[in-house]
């Protein structure tokens, strides 16, 4: 993780039962070397006490706007000044709605309205509150005043359903607090992803496809945004939320896909190829269902287009990253597609390790160049994303691109 070098960052806390998950936010600031001094609103005290941050943060915490031992110096203006960086996490709806207002009625809102700082808010609420047109209107005014919206993550709630609205893991919050620290090696550049699986339809309701998730592409194409990169990702059907800054394409096929990377490939300066395109699609789809029957039947199946091998063809290719899922020989394998298509770095994972690979939120990559090899231990595909697009700046300045 990135040093935070005493960067001075203003946590607010607002009243939700996430609030419990700020004081594992406030360790993991304090990590990476952050200097936190936290706000709690009245409605926060209700769920963690004051003095769980005060132990974490080495700093007494503080919520009254008109506190008579504070303010003899307009000491809340002082404050404002002070912070590099205000993190409201968790950000309710209602502290959203009084953001978006303007409103100044307690310290941890007149804080917001006073600093020059930048602000960044981590929402959680029930899914129908963040789904509720009055809090998403108050999110497009917040992100039209350079406001950053961390989330919210989707999964199961504290009131028992399901859904978008959950704050974002303390990890996530802190990670993205020292990316803002980190170089940014991609600055400048165009990166072109592509992710998922795609679907090669047998009839009108069938089709072949993998179980590629595109968990690793959509971690990828965040890492490279965050690395200063414009980011388009062409990706199959899958069910994850664009990332913050990158710019998607959805397709189906790998015909599709294809042509949509045909539309972007001429301004990429690099393409990662990490969609698990389908090799095979029916020579005939049938335009009626097929039905069962006792019968055997033969599929004729023809080769889809090779995305990959129609961008290394280019006369002026982008750099070239491709990925190898192997179940055996791995590294002989990799460096074989290596030189085969013409890649710079091919990204090798062993399929059917427990826990990795396909549909997996962890993986574990072993990346191949010409001369060299780097292994990236097994980690969560958001690290290993962030881990791969590093390899990749250096990679760029080895080759004299930088």
């Amino acid at each position: 993780m990135v040093s935070l070098g005493g960067q001075r960052i203003l946590l607010g806390v607002t009243g939700g039962i996430a609030a419990y998950k700020a004081a594992a936010l406030v360790r993991e600031l304090k990590k990476a070397g952050a200097d936190v001094q936290v706000v709690m609103t009245d409605a926060a005290r209700a769920f963690v006490t004051p003095l769980t941050f005060q132990a974490l943060s080495g700093r007494p915490v503080r919520h009254a706007l008109l506190d008579p031992a504070e303010e003899s110096g307009l000491d809340h203006i002082g404050l404002a000044r002070w912070a590099e960086l205000v993190l409201i996490a968790p950000a309710t709806a209602d502290f959203l709605a009084r953001l978006a207002a303007g409103l100044a009625g307690d310290l941890l809102s007149t804080l917001c309205l006073a600093t020059t700082a930048p602000i960044a808010v981590a929402p959680a609420m029930n899914h129908r509150m963040w789904e509720a047109a009055a809090t998403r209107a108050n999110v497009e005014v917040l992100r039209g005043r350079g406001v950053q919206v961390l989330g919210p993550a989707e999964g199961d709630q504290a009131c028992g359903e399901s859904g978008a609205g959950r704050m974002l893991e303390p990890e996530a919050l802190a990670a993205w607090v020292t990316d803002r620290q980190a170089p940014r090696p991609l600055a400048g550049r165009t990166v072109l992803v592509t992710a998922g699986p795609t679907r090669e339809p047998l009839d009108p309701v069938r089709y072949l496809s993998n179980r590629s998730s595109g968990k690793m592409g959509y971690a990828v194409a965040a890492a490279a945004a965050r690395a200063g990169a414009r980011v388009v990702l062409v990706s199959g059907p899958v069910g994850l939320a664009a990332p913050e800054g990158v710019e998607q394409v959805s397709v189906e096929t790998a015909e599709e896909m294809l042509r949509a990377v045909q539309r972007h490939a001429g301004g990429a300066d690099v393409f990662v190829a990490a969609a698990a395109v389908a090799d095979y699609r029916p020579r005939e789809p049938s335009p009626r269902k097929v039905k069962r029957s006792a019968a055997l039947l033969n599929l004729a199946l023809e080769p889809t287009p090779d995305v990959l091998g129609w961008v290394a063809g280019l006369p002026r290719r982008p750099f070239l990253v491709g990925f190898a899922a192997e179940t055996e020989d791995l590294e002989t394998n990799a460096r074989r597609k290596l030189e085969r298509k013409g890649l710079d770095l091919v990204a090798a994972n062993r399929v059917g390790v427990p826990g990795t690979g396909f549909d997996a939120d962890e993986n574990e990559l072993d990346v191949y160049w010409e001369g060299g090899s780097r292994r990236l231990a097994r980690a969560p595909k958001t690290v290993l994303g962030r881990e791969l697009v590093a390899l990749i700046g250096e990679r760029l300045g080895a080759q004299g691109r930088a």
